[in-house]
């Protein structure tokens, strides 16, 4: 016979409501051994012929929506796992999660798939934390967030991206049980975005409307300009309040970090993505307010301000000013009643802070490439264009390779070169029609393709080269092999008007 009672852990740690049998305190692993009377199950790609097939994965075409799971409660599901093989640049942030329990109109989880795992930007990037944990350099995305519903649960991913999603790999795996407590909480993960900051106004992270609590935030941010953008405090406003009970000293301290952002993670809070202060530099944090949930029978409006240092064309600085940089963000809780409507999701192109153009592609060029003598031939590679390189291989030093390429116009933005990465590979110098552009350690345990940023240029129309020269190698390197990817630009979506700073943009505080 199947009971109501969820794993204890994730009952007690989460504060579902649905605490029967409490661990003993600091042993994650007590009561694992007493016998569990729910039915396990799973929804998962594996190949319907399963005796006979390996097509143990789904694609989805552009536009299309691939069910991944109907399932018949009482149910809670306590783990969900991805790996996705897509052609798109930033494909995790144009593929659209939904999930919808007991039949509801209105979906419950509505976010990006990369932004739900804790990454934004439609990066891959592997970091670990207590209920997400993502691996494979960003590839595998695991979630334990426990999620119940008393009759169905249907879940759903849907390609936004212009290019088919060759292979969706998933599993879903859930609980069957006899019934759930009455005050039972469904979980719930909203993703919103302002590209750029409205000035002005502070960002909002929620704004709920019901009883349950609040677990946790994850912000994204593209700096439309260099400096430091987290000098916003956070606010939580709880059941109407005018005065928010919970204050910030910001953004940083309210991702539990301090003096600053630097690459880390860990159980509760971390920065995954961190790559500077410069302009178009992008940056992912999360909070998990496991151990500290924020309670509300009401309500809960919860903000962020949008402050920082910023140096203006006159040379002025100012440390504590509005910034209008793209922001985006997802809230995650669990409350009781059916949430309110949320505003519509933006489309898949344009939650991307830039738009992204190749300008050259490296197994295109092998038959225009020239190099010192070593040879220069297409190398399948996962993870590059069409799964293909550039490869290079000499086998010493003071070794160079150029490949030409054309632009149709004149195009300003930010360059990245795509390099693979591998335990074998060199040091190599990067010269863009003769200007050095940056030197790169190429060394790496595994083989990956790696985006290096060249800065943000002006190309005119016309014909240009790019040169690699090898500059020598890491100690534990075994070797001086390169591999080119593609040579590709971004242009932010969105810029700041010519005639004007962010002083003439500041507009009178309003809530």
């Amino acid at each position: 016979m199947k009971t109501p009672l969820l794993p204890a852990l994730a009952l007690v740690v989460l504060g579902t409501g649905l605490v029967a049998a409490q661990p003993s305190p600091g042993n994650p692993l007590a009561g694992l051994a007493q016998l569990k009377q729910f039915e396990t199950r799973r929804a998962s790609s594996s190949d319907p012929d399963w005796k006979n097939g390996n097509a143990d994965a789904r694609p989805i075409a552009p536009g299309d929506t691939l069910t991944l799971a109907e399932l018949d409660g009482p149910g809670v599901i306590t783990h969900i796992w991805f790996t996705i093989a897509h052609d798109a640049p930033f494909y995790s942030r144009l593929l659209t999660l939904r999930m919808y329990w007991d039949g509801e109109e209105h979906p419950s989880v509505e976010c990006p798939v990369g932004d739900f795992f804790g990454i934004g930007h439609g990066v891959d990037q592997p970091f670990i934390s207590l209920p997400v944990r993502v691996s494979s350099e960003g590839r595998a995305r695991n979630c334990y967030w426990p999620m119940p519903f008393r009759k169905t649960a249907r879940i759903t991913v849907t390609n936004e991206s212009d290019r088919r999603c060759h292979a969706f790999y998933y599993y879903i795996d859930w609980q069957q049980h006899d019934s759930l407590p009455a005050d039972t909480a469904l979980f719930h993960a909203m993703y919103r975005q302002e590209h750029p900051c409205v000035m002005g106004r502070n960002y909002l992270l929620a704004d709920i409307v019901g009883r349950g609590h609040y677990v946790g935030t994850v912000q994204s941010v593209y700096h439309v300009s260099g400096g430091w953008y987290g000098e916003g405090d956070d606010f939580f406003f709880i059941d109407g309040a005018k005065e928010p009970q919970l204050r910030g000293t910001g953004t940083e301290d309210y991702f539990c970090d301090a003096w600053g952002f630097r690459q880390q993670d860990g159980p509760f809070y971390g920065t995954p993505l961190w790559e500077g202060y410069g302009t178009g530099d992008r940056s992912t944090a999360y909070r998990w307010h496991i151990p500290d949930p924020v309670v509300f029978t009401k309500s809960l409006r919860a903000e962020i301000e949008h402050k920082g240092s910023q140096t203006f064309p006159d040379g002025k600085v100012d440390g504590f000013i509005e910034r209008d940089d793209l922001m985006s963000s997802v809230a995650f809780w669990y409350q009781t009643e059916p949430h309110k409507p949320w505003p519509a999701l933006p489309a898949g192109p344009d939650r991307l802070p830039f738009t992204e153009q190749t300008l050259a592609v490296g197994h295109q060029l092998v038959p225009e490439a020239r190099g010192s003598g070593a040879p220069i031939e297409v190398q399948p590679v996962g993870g590059a264009t069409d799964n293909r390189h550039l490869w290079f291989k000499p086998t010493a030093e003071d070794a160079w390779v150029e490949v030409p390429f054309t632009t149709d116009k004149e195009v300003t933005g930010e360059l990245s070169v795509k390099l693979t990465h591998s335990w074998d590979y060199g040091t190599y110098r990067v010269k863009l029609d003769g200007r050095e552009a940056g030197t790169f350690d190429l060394l790496n345990a595994n083989v990956t393709p790696t985006p290096h940023k060249l800065g943000t240029q002006t190309l005119a129309a016309g014909a240009h080269t790019l040169r690699f020269e090898c500059v020598g190698k890491a100690e534990k390197s075994k070797g001086y092999f390169f591999g080119f990817d593609a040579l590709s630009v971004r242009v932010p979506v969105y810029s700041r008007p010519a005639s004007k700073d962010l002083r003439e943009l500041q507009q009178p505080r309003a809530r």
